[in-house]
Parts: C-alpha cells; sequence; structure tokens
C-alpha cells in the first residue's frame, strides 16, 4: 500500500533529521520557559500514548484493531503525538536558533505531516466516523488547525 511505504520512507527522513538536531546540540531546552514548553510536549506524549495504549506503536502508518480513540488528548487533537513532537523540536530550535536547525526543523514538521496525511487516508477507509471526527476535531492545535 502506497500509504503505508511512504509513512516509513517519511519515518525513516524525519528520524534522521531529529538525530541530526540532537548531535548537533540543537533540541534540548536550556531554560525555564524552554524545559517547562518540552516538559509540556513530554506529558502530552505520555498522556496520548497511555490513552491510546500499546496498539499505538508503529513505524509506518497502519490503523489498529479496536474502536477510533477519541477521548484523553484525542479529544482536543487527532494527532496529539505529532503535536508534542512539532512543540519539543521547535521548542529546541528557538533556544538553539540556527540555519540548519531551523532546515532540519522543518524537514522533521513535514515528514510528520506526510504522516499524518497517510494515516488519516488509512483512517477515514477503517473508521467511517473518522470523517466526523476530523470535522470537529483540530489536526495539530487545539482549536486552530
Amino acid at each position: 500500500m502506497v500509504s503505508r511505504s511512504v509513512s516509513i520512507l517519511a519515518t525513516v527522513v524525519l528520524m534522521a533529521a531529529a538525530a541530526a538536531l540532537v548531535f548537533r546540540g540543537g533540541i534540548l531546552g536550556t531554560g525555564p520557559v524552554s524545559i517547562s514548553l518540552q516538559l509540556l510536549g513530554l506529558a502530552l506524549m505520555l498522556w496520548a500514548r497511555l490513552t491510546f495504549g500499546l496498539r499505538s506503536l508503529h513505524y509506518a502508518a497502519d490503523p489498529t484493531q479496536g474502536r477510533l480513540v477519541t477521548r484523553g488528548p484525542y479529544r482536543y487533537v487527532r494527532n496529539p503525538i505529532y503535536s508534542a513532537a512539532w512543540l519539543i523540536i521547535w521548542t529546541g530550535v528557538a533556544v538553539h536558533w540556527s540555519p540548519m536547525n531551523a532546515a532540519l526543523a522543518a524537514v522533521v514538521a513535514v515528514m510528520l505531516l506526510v504522516r499524518i496525511a497517510c494515516e488519516e487516508q488509512l483512517l477515514r477507509a477503517a473508521y467511517p466516523e473518522y470523517a466526523e471526527y476530523s470535522r470537529k476535531t483540530a489536526r495539530l492545535v487545539p482549536f486552530v488547525l
């Protein structure tokens, strides 16, 4: 399936870009505001993982068995784990600003959008109720995007 293959490629590219940010020292917050924002991102990611359960651990777009999850952070955004990743990455880049760090973060952001597109295509096919859920629930930022 095309979506699955594309999502695997996007995962590999985003992991490479994120690793480059780590090796460049461009990801960890250094002050109380940036550290707090990144801890908030980690808390959101943990909340989403706990809400979704173990069935959400996939390296590729792949709808899991069971009901569509719309509780917990999924009540506010359809992709809370990706929202958390964006918050963590962009906070680190803001603290360690450079054109290269910004470019790497942009690659991560675009690859996350590719994964979202792949996953949503599969979710629409697997869950008839996903169309209504997506109309009511923001993709990444509560009440906005």
